[in-house]
């Protein structure tokens, strides 16, 4: 780390020399003249497990991408990446390395903490839960009435949620169709006694397992939802410790518990948002979809990564993405990214994204605590196309903001399953609308009544592939993990905690122990009955 600056942005000469180049592209004219369509074959990146990363609606031309270059050498921004994943101290508000690559692969040297070589580590994590898996999957493992298990139902909030929820959601239907779907997966996460009861009545308990993720093992939250299925467990004649297995630290109170099943174990080295590739993501997608889906999930992520390493910016598409996200949020002055998934797959993809991003680069003073003169992360929404066209894309295109837009699309659904309407497929419409909104967000039209004239100008990036498969999910996970970090290191902050969370935590529990301020009594009296 020695050798090694770090800067806020704005005393950077590159940033500089980019400040001055606001406004300098226009992508209406970009697109809309002869050589549109020579610019979208150019501005083409490869990304890993064949996606591609098309930049050609952004904002950007050549002198914009040099001074990225610049950017990207003052700033150190792959060494920074290199000492993340070699095992520097990359989170200083905790005192704590960052390893979520090392769930999937590794990068650079071993890396050794509290005696244990973390690489070694989560593979041994993975092999235990393939294992476990397997048992489950064969009947092995079965419960006390001696049958199998036919569902598994995740209780966790956050990072040990959304992601997971998310990617399930991204391969239920490829896992169907490829037959190796295993168990139908739930998810219980909100507090609200409603959510737990709405869960646990669409399933059969007695064949189901349920996993308890808390790296602490003192979730609020988390212990009270589990409270909830032990309750239902021990009311419909079940013994709660033939349906639970945790995911936890080795030192949470959870880890030896004979109330489970099982433990398998994360660390304090990855956080709840990276922590799909974890054990968190790994044991209800592998009881989902069995353990080698799993695997080659991991595999895609691990691609992904590698190509987050390469030294040329136009063939590391996450370090590009982020570049242009940081133009347009400090030298544009765009506060918000849609993200907007063309794929039903995808459609936690957003809300995943949402914390990933806000809960990483939400901060306001840099990694050492020192007030910034810029600002940081945008506010990050999305939903699934075609809905969202017909839900909020009217503020996107003839809205007072310009708000820079984020397509993911596929060629090929997941199920093979289509029907042609009007001489054209479902799914060739589906795309057919990626190609219109595009060009519609970049070049608007014209039209006398002011009603119906759009002025264009609208940025927009798609990511595109084949289809949405284990490694394409892996590989667009990272990715965006990938540009979340190298914002993090242009912005200088400490994209790794989370203190913006706690606050809110320990005004709860002053309310539920009775000794609060009486501003805080006075909202407390308005619910609690």
């Amino acid at each position: 780390m020695a050798d090694i600056s770090w800067n806020n942005v704005d005393s950077l000469e590159s940033f500089k020399k980019l400040q001055s180049l606001k406004g300098k592209v226009s992508v209406k004219k970009a697109l809309d003249g002869k050589d549109g369509a020579s610019r979208v074959a150019k501005y083409s990146v490869p990304m890993a497990c064949g996606l591609t990363y098309n930049f050609a609606a952004k904002q950007v031309d050549d002198q914009i991408l040099n001074v990225f270059k610049e950017l990207v050498a003052e700033d150190q921004l792959l060494e920074k990446f290199e000492a993340l994943y070699n095992g520097e101290v990359i989170n200083l508000g905790e005192k704590r390395m960052v390893l979520h690559q090392l769930t999937r692969g590794q990068l650079g040297k071993d890396v050794v903490a509290d005696g244990v070589n973390k690489r070694e580590f989560y593979v041994e994590q993975q092999t235990k839960i393939a294992a476990f898996a397997q048992d489950v999957h064969s009947g092995k493992l079965v419960n006390e009435k001696g049958e199998k298990y036919t569902s598994v139902c995740q209780i966790g909030i956050g990072g040990s949620d959304l992601g997971p929820r998310a990617m399930y959601l991204a391969l239920e239907n490829w896992a169907k169709a490829n037959n190796t779907f295993k168990m139908e997966a739930h998810f219980i996460s909100n507090v609200d006694p409603d959510d737990a009861a709405s869960v646990l009545a669409s399933m059969d308990l007695g064949k189901t397992i349920f996993i308890l993720v808390s790296k602490s093992g003192t979730t609020l939250e988390t212990l009270t939802n589990q409270s909830f299925v032990i309750d239902a467990l021990k009311n419909a004649g079940l013994d709660p410790s033939k349906h639970m297995i945790a995911v936890t630290s080795e030192t949470s109170p959870l880890a030896k518990s004979p109330d489970y099943l099982a433990a398998f174990f994360m660390d304090d080295y990855i956080g709840g948002r990276y922590s799909s590739t974890s054990a968190v993501g790994g044991a209800i997608l592998s009881l989902a979809f069995g353990p080698e889906v799993f695997a080659r999930f991991l595999d895609g992520a691990a691609a992904a990564d590698k190509t987050a390493t390469e030294k040329d910016l136009m063939k590391n598409p996450a370090l590009l993405d982020a570049l242009i996200g940081v133009y347009e949020r400090n030298v544009q002055g765009y506060p918000t990214t849609a993200i907007l998934p063309y794929s039903q797959a995808l459609s936690r993809f957003p809300a995943h994204l949402q914390q990933l991003d806000m809960e990483s680069n939400g901060k306001s003073v840099n990694r050492f605590g020192k007030k910034m003169d810029y600002v940081t992360g945008p506010v990050i929404f999305g939903e699934p196309g075609t809905n969202g066209q017909h839900s909020f894309y009217q503020l996107l295109h003839q809205g007072t903001n310009v708000i820079p837009l984020q397509f993911i699309a596929y060629a090929e659904n997941q199920t093979g399953k289509d029907v042609v309407i009007q001489g054209s497929t479902s799914q060739k419409k589906l795309c057919a609308n990626v190609a219109a909104q595009i060009v519609a967000f970049a070049c608007g039209k014209d039209d006398e009544n002011p009603n119906k004239f759009f002025a264009g100008e609208r940025p927009s990036s798609l990511i595109y592939g084949k289809s949405v498969t284990p490694e394409t999910l892996g590989a667009l996970l990272a990715h965006y993990e990938n540009k979340v970090m190298f914002q993090g290191f242009v912005w200088n902050v400490n994209s790794f905690d989370q203190e913006g969370v706690q606050l809110g935590k320990t005004l709860a529990k002053a309310v539920l122990s009775d000794n609060m301020s009486e501003t805080l009594a006075a909202y407390a009296k308005l619910l609690i009955k």
